[in-house]
């Protein structure tokens, strides 16, 4: 078994979470797994890419070749155009429909979503509708680890179990949310499907 995995975004969306959460998972699962981040120019409003490669077999390189990822998942559409050359030709692209326009000649989003169409394996999904459902508008990449979960190596309980982890210090309250919040991701690429 071998998932790479590409996590694309702007800073503040929260790409080094979602890259977190599956990092813990993968190594409560017992896997083996490399993971290599790229921030963006500030903190908040700049490009954040991580790799994350999850393998039962070991891993040498914390770098995805292109196009060998299994999937493109991004918070942001025009993100995850950027690293197209990177997946591989069965692979997934999944994403949230909610641009975060943060130049003056952002793409027109209907042309976006054409160029994200044109791939068979493919998820566009409303996450910050789904996050502001679940109480937390912070919580869209949580909604698109949901989006993911059935092309991921996991068990729901253990996803769950992490997201419960890494939340802990802020309070059941926030870790309710996100929980819902990737319930909510799951329930999305089932009523689409």
């Amino acid at each position: 078994m071998k998932k790479d995995i590409i996590i694309s975004g702007v800073g503040g969306q929260g790409i080094l979470t979602i890259s977190a959460i599956l990092d813990t998972a993968a190594l409560k699962a017992g896997y083996n797994i490399k993971q290599s981040e790229v921030h963006g120019m500030s903190q908040r409003g700049g490009a954040v890419q991580s790799h994350v490669r999850i393998s039962d077999q070991p891993v040498y390189s914390d770098l995805i070749p292109f196009g060998k990822a299994d999937m493109i998942l991004s918070v942001e559409p025009m993100e995850l155009l950027r690293y197209l050359p990177y997946l591989k030709p069965d692979g997934f692209l999944i994403t949230d429909s909610n641009p975060f326009k943060n130049i003056a000649n952002y793409p027109d989003e209907e042309e976006l979503k054409k160029q994200i169409e044109k791939f068979p394996n493919h998820r566009i999904i409303d996450g910050k509708s789904l996050a502001r459902k679940a109480g937390n508008m912070r919580a869209a990449n949580i909604v698109l680890i949901g989006a993911a979960s059935d092309l991921l190596p996991f068990e729901d309980e253990l996803i769950e179990e992490v997201i419960r982890e890494l939340f802990a210090r802020k309070g059941e309250r926030i870790v309710q949310m996100n929980i819902d919040a990737y319930r909510y991701g799951k329930e999305a690429v089932k009523q689409n499907v």
